[in-house]
């Protein structure tokens, strides 16, 4: 049997393997639903089983420590914490070097490698650790993405859970191509290169017959929609998702010919999913 290498992270003997749980979260950001005045039913969007995970575990890794805890005290009106709120661990992802080839997509640094591989330190005694992200799914379209390529590389067995993905819902509610599509990420905000971006996309989507999704800031929901409907074709399907799982969710496509004609008001306070197929 082969030695493991020497960055793999190793159980103490006699203990069982701690695992990488990616927990789903929900997509509502914590905010209250506008229409009940409360936090929406937690069990209306994760599966009972995944609530019951989360509620288990003790060491965290977290975008940001404030709005864990926030879902965790929801997690505990489902399914009781196996310990209390304040002992739990939540460790935040090391924010990237501004400008360091972690931001670009490459590998990471020697001091980013060794801070990603210390937030799974606990699964060495045979702890499970938890990774969540602000919204949906970790992992997609999330930084948490880096702490699970950590755990690839240190053996560590990963385990996804079921739960919301906005970009997933974006695209079967949209009726737009579901055998091929690419999610692109957020585009420029200098709009002479947003406008470029738009149709290069356009471009290939029609080539390759490809769904093309993208996100926006919220506050910037209303600028990307009218940048669409300026610069892609008029035949071309255009979608937007916005709010998805909430209660004033909506999902919306027709041709932006079409678009042009009607109106359509934009919240700047929720993420939206704008996907398009040029036909």
């Amino acid at each position: 049997m082969a030695e493991p290498s020497n960055d793999q992270i190793v159980p103490r003997t006699g203990e069982r393997a701690g695992r990488l749980l990616l927990v789903p979260n929900t997509l509502d950001l914590g905010c209250p639903d506008p229409v009940t005045g409360n936090a929406p039913d937690l069990q209306q969007v994760l599966p009972l089983g995944v609530i019951r995970e989360a509620a288990r575990i003790a060491h965290w890794v977290a975008e940001n420590a404030k709005t864990t805890r926030a879902f965790l005290k929801r997690v505990d009106q489902v399914a009781p914490l196996s310990q209390a709120l304040q002992s739990l661990s939540i460790v935040e992802l090391p924010r990237p070097v501004k400008g360091g080839k972690g931001d670009k997509g490459g590998k990471e640094t020697n001091d980013q490698a060794a801070a990603l591989a210390s937030l799974l330190a606990p699964t060495r005694a045979g702890h499970d650790v938890g990774l969540i992200s602000e919204a949906g799914l970790p992992g997609v379209a999330d930084p948490g993405a880096a702490v699970v390529q950590a755990a690839h590389q240190a053996g560590i067995q990963v385990v996804p859970l079921s739960g919301p993905s906005s970009l997933v819902l974006a695209l079967a509610g949209s009726g737009l191509h579901g055998q091929s599509f690419a999610f692109v990420g957020y585009l420029p905000t200098d709009a002479p290169l947003r406008a470029q971006r738009i149709r290069e996309l356009e471009l290939l989507s029609r080539k390759a017959h490809q769904t093309q999704l993208v996100i926006e800031t919220p506050y910037r929901n209303t600028a990307m929609w009218q940048a669409l409907l300026q610069h892609l074709q008029a035949q071309t399907l255009l979608n937007v998702s916005c709010g998805l799982t909430l209660s004033q969710g909506f999902t919306l496509t027709d041709t932006v010919a079409r678009w042009r004609k009607r109106e359509l008001e934009l919240p700047n306070d929720v993420p939206a999913v704008f996907a398009w197929l040029s036909v």
